[in-house]
């Protein structure tokens, strides 16, 4: 999997190039945010913030499905990012059953 830097507030939407407001990303995740920094739960139809990793905890708002294959929102949060950044798309979907069957994931923590 690429890894790309992020800027979390999009610099197109004004964030700045500074260590607070930078983190690492999929790429295919990265792509698909774009300049967006919120989206609609698909549970209650509220529009959030994504999530922030710089800070918010992961494991708040999300887990892994019984397989370890998919990405679960937990939180409004949490299911707007999974949406929004296509985290369950079909191609990481397949990478991560592989990954899952030598080993390699989910990760532990």
């Amino acid at each position: 999997m690429c890894m790309t830097v992020d800027h979390i507030i999009p610099s197109a939407v004004g964030g700045t190039t500074t260590e607070d407001n930078l983190w690492l990303a999929c790429r295919c995740c990265n792509e698909f945010k774009g300049v967006q920094t919120n989206a609609r739960d698909p549970k209650t139809g509220n529009v959030v913030n994504l999530f922030n990793p710089r800070q918010q905890i992961w494991h708040e708002h999300f887990s892994w499905s019984k397989n370890g294959t998919e990405i679960i929102g937990k939180t409004p949060c949490g299911r707007a990012t999974v949406l929004a950044l296509k985290m369950n798309n079909s191609e990481i979907v397949v990478a991560r059953r592989m990954w899952v069957s030598v080993g390699w994931w989910p990760p532990l923590d």
